[in-house]
């Protein structure tokens, strides 16, 4: 095992295009990363640097102590599992697992060891005869993590092994990676488009953005105080809601004018965000989480001043809680991130698709599955204003301590 670093990593490609521009992050020893953002951010060329497969423009690149920039792939010690599984299809299980051992002309007894005791510990014994063609797609990506097990590498690099498989099974098998990793202790990088894998994988989480790195943290502090406008956007799902908003200031009191709306910031709120005062009368990016908006009947604590009003347009019963999504008198957020964002999820460019009128938007909210809220009838919603976010639509940055969106 080993630490990995990136000391200033860029990849500049001949064309002057920057895909990883300045990278620097410790990967520990043992620890999972994950690298996560949308497509074409550079979270898979800094993973193929690290790899061996990209070479390196600026900067260093360490595993453990050595530094790897002109180190050939097949001498830095890392085993690599890619989406596409990559098994020989002419090859059984067991020749699959054992075929970089056999390359490396291991013993022949160390190498039934090690690939018995991988095949015992991906579920895989009853399989080692069989042909990759035989197998569903999560018995193949079992082989292709037992093929990078047995080599007992100091790393794990993974580029989106999961994305091949139905939803149902990539949530078992990010489980049983998760286990795998923890129990054989190796560090791991671990490249996905997908949030939720790496909100539940990761020991830490790295959100790119155009080449560049936006927050390493825990994926909880990812989730409750996200840097910037990007990071917030792009974690959680559903995503957090994102409204143009104006701050006022009377009597003591902060409140977030929405449209036509008010929405008045608890003594905790503003405690927690001394920077808000700063904002008093100007311009800003209000983020709302679906889970802290609630159906404002069903909500016992909810208060005049905590709640918007508006139509429900769709309602969505999932057994467990209701997605309601809720056309209000206000404007989404217009800026080159919540465009990136929305580009990303696939969203259309504007919102006559859904028949919404001139000055509407869609809030999606979490609501109690004993809401009664119907389709095309008004509604309140009570909002959970402790748990609301702020962003400097200017910088894109988080509102906390001060204006440079540093944060508690």
């Amino acid at each position: 095992m080993a630490e990995v670093s990136f000391d200033r990593v860029s990849k500049v490609y001949p064309d002057g295009y920057r895909a990883v521009s300045d990278v620097n992050l410790e990967i520990r020893d043992g620890e999972f990363m994950v690298l996560v953002g949308p497509s074409g951010c550079g979270k898979t060329t800094a993973l193929r640097m690290v790899a061996g497969l990209e070479d390196i423009s600026e900067g260093q690149l360490r595993i453990g102590e050595r530094v790897v920039n002109h180190v050939p792939s097949r001498d830095r010690d890392i085993a690599m599992v890619f989406q596409s599984y990559a098994l020989y299809p002419h090859l059984s299980v067991y020749e699959n697992i054992a075929f970089g051992l056999k390359l490396k002309k291991t013993p022949k007894a160390e190498v039934e060891r090690r690939v018995n005791d991988a095949a015992r510990l991906l579920g895989l014994s009853e399989h080692l005869k069989r042909k990759p063609r035989a197998l569903s797609g999560g018995q193949r990506q079992r082989v292709a993590m037992g093929r990078a097990i047995v080599r007992q590498p100091q790393a794990f690099l993974m580029d989106e092994p999961l994305s091949n498989l139905d939803a149902k099974l990539r949530v078992q098998m990010r489980a049983e990676i998760a286990r795998l990793q923890n129990d054989l202790g190796v560090t791991t990088i671990y490249v996905t488009h997908d949030q939720t894998e790496a909100m539940t994988m990761g020991d830490r989480v790295a959100v790119m953005r155009k080449g560049e790195l936006q927050q390493v943290d825990d994926p909880q502090v990812l989730y409750d105080h996200p840097v910037n406008l990007f990071v917030g956007g792009f974690i959680g799902s559903p995503a957090m809601n994102m409204l143009q908003a104006r701050l006022e200031a009377e009597n003591g009191t902060v409140s977030a004018v929405v449209g036509e709306q008010r929405i008045r910031l608890s003594d905790r709120c503003t405690t927690n965000r001394p920077g808000l005062r700063e904002f008093a009368g100007r311009d800003i990016v209000l983020g709302i989480r679906p889970e802290n908006l609630e159906d404002a009947a069903v909500a016992s604590d909810a208060e005049e001043g905590d709640r918007l009003r508006g139509e429900v347009v769709l309602r969505e019963a999932l057994g467990s809680e209701i997605m309601a999504h809720v056309a209000i008198e206000a404007r989404q957020a217009e800026t080159d991130e919540t465009r990136e964002l929305a580009q990303d999820a696939g969203a259309p460019d504007d919102d006559s698709s859904v028949g919404l009128e001139e000055g509407q938007t869609i809030l999606v909210a979490r609501f109690n599955p004993r809401s009664r809220v119907k389709q095309g009838e008004s509604t309140e919603i009570a909002v959970d204003t402790e748990a609301l976010h702020f962003f400097d639509p200017e910088t894109g940055l988080g509102i906390y301590e001060n204006t440079k969106g540093a944060r508690s």
